[in-house]
């Protein structure tokens, strides 16, 4: 695992030289290129502050290293669609850094696609057809998130889980589902939402 670390850290010497992917495999292990050739990479800009030692073992914490540039850059059409929506603005800045980092052409190993990461499924039933169209991914994702909230209430932590978990996980249990994954994912979109409005 050691190597891996170490992988890591040669990698961001030499950042400069380009963007960094990543994905982990099925037993755990971390694989970057700067170059990649299978849809499972997603980009990746790392810190030190993204990765946590769990005793022996170390995985990906998952937030990376946030360009402000990058972060500002699709502020309008957040806010357009929040709006349009009636969707709260910090909560869309903040779904959409946890699932992407703000890099609309991310591909998830799962096959979600841009800003917000909309399985193909749940584009075609959003009308996005071209799901790296930042304003078409955003408007796709804000409706699906409005939908959500509405079907549960205006729960917003039920609501996330679904949009990370899918319906089906979130009714089976009553509740947010037992997964490490969706129960990390909707600690961190509560976070970045509250300092989203703090910023405001």
């Amino acid at each position: 695992m050691m190597a891996v670390a170490l992988l890591a850290v040669g990698l961001w010497g030499h950042r400069a030289q380009g963007d960094i992917y990543m994905y982990r495999d099925t037993r755990g292990g971390l694989h970057f290129s700067n170059a990649p050739t299978e849809p499972q990479y997603q980009y990746y800009m790392g810190d030190f502050s993204s990765w946590k030692a769990y005793g022996r073992s170390w995985r990906w914490g998952g937030r990376g290293r946030i360009d402000g540039a990058r972060r500002k850059a699709f502020d309008t059409i957040i806010r357009d669609a929040a709006q349009r929506h009636q969707v709260d603005t910090a909560l869309v800045k903040a779904v959409i850094r946890a699932e992407s980092d703000f890099v609309p052409r991310a591909v998830s190993p799962k096959g979600a696609l841009g800003l917000m990461q909309l399985m193909p499924g749940t584009a075609r039933l959003r009308g996005v057809w071209r799901a790296f169209e930042p304003k078409e991914n955003v408007e796709g994702g804000v409706r699906h998130l409005r939908y959500l909230l509405d079907r549960y209430g205006g729960n917003l932590r039920l609501a996330l889980a679904a949009y990370n978990a899918g319906e089906n996980a979130v009714d089976k249990y009553g509740g947010v589902p037992p997964y490490p994954e969706t129960q990390e994912y909707l600690a961190r979109v509560l976070e970045f939402r509250n300092s989203y409005l703090r910023e405001q």
